[in-house]
């Protein structure tokens, strides 16, 4: 599971001599090999922080990693779409929002410009959700312009666009952003304040510190501090069908099932992507995940019954180092010790 690759990025140059890597590099747990076996070959990923492991709401494992403590807390980053995701849904089944097909340029109409693009008007809470707007990408290289701005839900709404509506996928945090601002207006409320009342029979779910803009809205889809214990709690409610443990419904199980419907690809990963989560085959089972940067990581396994959770520092790149993909991997001995239990 840990690759060559990821630890030789992970130790300085002077001590990549072989008697060194080999030294550092742990042995890969057999075929079949226990949990905590499994765990124990993870301690060579240097940035991460916590795995949390549990199958139908019993815990199986709590591991923190490279001094750590298991109940600190994280920015889980990009994560946190799947959480503006399902309180979107909750709107939705509230009826605040009609629902995905819903326009969006009606209830932002305080924000478009003067002459906005006439795709504005064809724009949905769907294509938001997907990241098929097709609205100008505020992620990656225009991130920073975009949040040193002075209304952020405006100067997304204000660039040109990168394509079309329903279109390829154009990964944006401004999507998600928007869609914050969305819940704020229809809700009446802070999106905070919703996450918690919407949230509250959900024993363990807290969202600590998070971002606003200068008009005071809730950053949709980033900076947001949560506990890997929070995160599982949230990803529970998936894998739960919709329900709290106590079985009070949270959200709508048609709502999971239209989030998980593959809508668009990644064009860098090739992985589907549903309404605020990639969709993915790993460990020979169809796995459901949130990603946020740095390695901050939610994963269900509805063939399972299995949520996991892994938190990693946030402030070093995931994809581009293939760590990504050591966590998707470190998953899938997860699965294989699970199945073999």
């Amino acid at each position: 599971m840990i690759t060559r690759r990821t630890l030789i990025s992970a130790i300085p140059l002077a001590l990549t001599a072989p008697h060194a890597l080999a030294q550092a590099v742990p042995q890969a747990p057999e075929p079949g090999a226990s949990l905590g076996a499994v765990l124990d070959g993870a301690r060579g990923l240097e940035p991460l922080k916590v795995v949390l492991a549990s199958r139908e709401g019993e815990m199986l494992a709590e591991r923190a990693f490279n001094g750590h403590s298991i109940g600190e807390s994280t920015n889980i980053k990009s994560a946190s779409k799947s959480i503006i995701s399902a309180m979107v849904g909750i709107a939705i089944d509230k009826r605040l929002l009609q629902g995905a097909d819903q326009k969006i340029a009606p209830i932002l109409e305080r924000e478009l410009p003067r002459e906005p693009d006439p795709r504005m008007s064809e724009i949905t809470i769907g294509n938001l959700l997907s990241m098929q707007a097709g609205l100008a990408r505020m992620s990656g290289p225009n991130y920073g312009r975009w949040v040193s701005s002075r209304n952020w839900v405006r100067f997304a709404l204000s660039e040109p666009f990168d394509g079309e509506p329903g279109g390829q996928m154009l990964y944006s945090t401004a999507s998600t952003h928007l869609l914050s601002a969305i819940l704020t207006r229809v809700g009446e409320k802070s999106t905070l304040a919703l996450a918690r009342e919407w949230f509250e029979p959900v024993e363990g779910f807290r969202i600590g510190s998070w971002e606003q803009d200068p008009q005071g809205i809730y950053l949709g889809g980033n900076q947001m501090a949560m506990t890997a214990h929070s995160l599982l709690a949230f990803g529970e409610v998936y894998r739960n069908g919709g329900k709290a443990e106590d079985g009070t419904r949270i959200i709508s199980e048609g709502w999971i099932e239209q989030s998980w419907i593959p809508r668009t690809n990644s064009r860098f990963s090739g992985d589907g992507y549903g309404y605020g989560w990639f969709l993915r085959r790993i460990g020979g089972e169809e796995v459901k995940f949130g990603w946020g940067y740095g390695g901050q990581m939610l994963y269900v396994v509805p063939s399972l019954g299995l949520t996991v959770v892994m938190t990693s520092d946030e402030n070093s790149p995931s994809a581009r180092t293939g760590y990504r993909d050591d966590l998707h991997a470190l998953l899938a001995e997860i699965i294989g010790a699970v199945r073999s239990a």
